[in-house]
């Protein structure tokens, strides 16, 4: 036996800066769109991003980053965020998103477990800089992403520089001399990512070339979005959550049109985008879809050129994906991921067998976050580990594996999966015998009640259903006979009157749940409040839910 045999293909290496320069040589005039944080619209090309991306590198080259280096960003969606992201993988450094919604206790905690050596921000982030930096001892250096007429005010105890100045000086060196993107394995780190740290501090999962690269090309796959040349995509993920969605890479790969929004998230901006533009594709958590077709409800607006939107990062109710597909007529892909997994670990499109259900069927199976993909084993077990059967009824711990799967965090140096490869993801889920999974809960969020696991998701998602709810949440809260129960948190919309009798919404509320969820897991008790609150990354916070109605007695317990 001699062994396998060698192939005789080109060993090229899948490294990100190629996604830029194959955008720049085949899409060279096809257009990125950005809302600025400083208030203009900018539009510029591909063959605009890549020169920019090589000046960025070479400013950084010589402010002293080189390979193996971290560079922190603190921006939102934005062309100089884009050209800072090739720019910095084009040095071999790594680029560090850094997540500004979250508090300024943990802005310091990941920059310094980074030990990021210099930090690029946007200059709506000045004030949370002069806050923080102080503390960041590894930092040498601030670039503020604008020209010197917005550079921000603000004392740094470490040198502060402006974005197109520092590119400007570049321009004559790379016109003579030319710029080439440092080579590095396609298994070397590129971006660095952290968790939102709801259960500790953030952990930071650290992406390869190849690991983008690979879940780049899983996006554009037919079964994932409709990415192509005569696409154009609005990016409404921040590319601090999870890359954003990896939607920055796929986009350049096949040469769509990029619209980015900047800070400009409400509702009316995030329509006027999508109808000014003619974009045919976005993705968003349901916090955004929201706020979108509330506004869109009072003004009685509809899409003109939208195909689909992707939701995940929370499950999307019925009604979302009803208000969508049969009010508006736009495909839903609901999907699941985690900063783990690149991000994506489903595809939306249902299989061929679901397609051929009645349209009402169809649109219930999306309620569903999707199947597994090429790049993504999965599974669910039970508190032993074994696994259990596709039959869409067995409940247990969702795992996952893969080459776009985490197998450790950042500097902890022991593996976040078992000896078999397995990352645990915190989820309860189910999956049916064509695959398609659905998440129960949260392990953490799961209401457990005499014995029985209620799955908040599910309440919710029928609650959101009721024409009156805008939002909820379901948690649970100490019960002396049951353990725990659950109690729905609900924000009205706001058509409903401040002074509408609360008690008869209630009751109409139950009588909605009534017959559709067992009678153990009917709701103690229905609160309303203004907001829900939600954390960094958009989704609700039933952390903080918890904390405070860790001490609330129902009125009128239900069992």
């Amino acid at each position: 036996m001699a062994g396998p045999l060698p192939g005789l293909m080109q060993r090229h290496q899948l490294l990100v800066p190629s996604i830029v320069d194959y955008a720049a040589r085949w899409h060279p005039e096809q257009t990125i769109v950005c809302k600025t944080p400083e208030g203009p619209t900018s539009i510029s090309t591909y063959a605009d991003l890549r020169r920019r991306a090589q000046l960025c590198a070479m400013a950084l080259r010589g402010l002293g980053v080189g390979a193996g280096d971290i560079v922190a960003t603190l921006a939102w969606n934005t062309t100089r965020h884009m050209e800072t992201w090739y720019g910095i993988m084009g040095l071999g450094a790594v680029t560090h998103t850094v997540n500004p919604r979250l508090s300024d206790k943990d802005i310091r905690f990941i920059v310094n477990d980074a030990k990021d050596c210099m930090l690029l921000s946007d200059i709506t982030f000045a004030e949370t800089l002069a806050r923080v930096v102080p503390d960041c001892p590894s930092l040498r250096g601030v670039v503020f992403l604008t020209d010197r007429e917005h550079m921000p005010a603000v004392s740094m105890p470490c040198d502060v520089f402006c974005y197109e100045e520092l590119l400007g000086a570049q321009v004559p060196v790379l016109r003579s001399e030319g710029f080439c993107w440092t080579q590095v394995r396609e298994d070397s780190a590129c971006g660095l990512c952290y968790t939102s740290g709801t259960t500790g501090n953030p952990k930071g999962v650290l992406y390869t070339h190849r690991s983008n690269f690979l879940h780049a090309m899983l996006l554009v796959q037919p079964d994932n979005w409709p990415l192509g040349s005569g696409a154009t995509a609005l990016a409404i993920v921040p590319m601090f959550h999870a890359n954003s969605w990896g939607m920055v890479f796929a986009a350049p790969m096949v040469g769509a049109r990029l619209v980015l929004p900047g800070p400009w998230l409400d509702g009316e901006s995030i329509y006027g985008l999508i109808e000014d533009f003619r974009v045919t594709l976005s993705a968003g958590v349901p916090t955004v879809w929201l706020n979108l077709l509330a506004f869109m409800e009072q003004r009685r607006l509809s899409f003109s050129t939208l195909k689909m939107v992707a939701i995940g990062g929370s499950a999307a109710s019925a009604a979302m994906i009803d208000a969508f597909e049969v009010t508006h007529g736009v495909t839903v892909s609901h999907l699941w991921g985690m900063t783990e997994l690149s991000p994506l670990g489903t595809v939306g499109a249902p299989k061929a067998p679901v397609l051929r259900l009645r349209t009402e069927d169809v649109r219930a199976n999306k309620v569903k976050q999707g199947r597994p993909h090429i790049l993504c084993d999965m599974r669910v077990v039970d508190d032993k580990g074994v696994e259990l059967p596709h039959d869409g009824k067995a409940i247990g711990h969702l795992q996952v594996r893969g080459p776009i799967v985490v197998a450790e965090y950042f500097r902890k140096g022991t593996p976040a999966t078992d000896g078999d490869g397995w990352f645990a993801t915190g989820d309860v889920a189910s999956i049916d015998a064509l695959g398609h999974m659905l998440i129960a809960d949260r392990s953490k969020d799961v209401v457990k009640s005499g014995g029985e696991w209620i799955s908040t998701i599910e309440i919710e998602n029928l609650a959101m259903g009721h024409p009156l709810v805008a939002e909820a949440a379901v948690i649970a809260i100490p019960s002396a006979k049951w353990d725990e129960r659950p109690l729905l948190v609900v924000v009205l919309k706001p058509h409903v009157e401040r002074d509408h009798d609360h008690e008869a919404i209630k009751e109409q509320l139950y009588q909605h749940l009534g017959g559709k969820i067992a009678r153990f897991a009917v709701p103690d008790d229905i609160v309303f409040v203004p907001e829900i609150p939600h954390n960094a990354t958009g989704k609700v916070s039933k952390l903080t839910l918890r904390e405070m109605y860790k001490s609330y007695t129902p009125t009128r317990p239900r069992l």
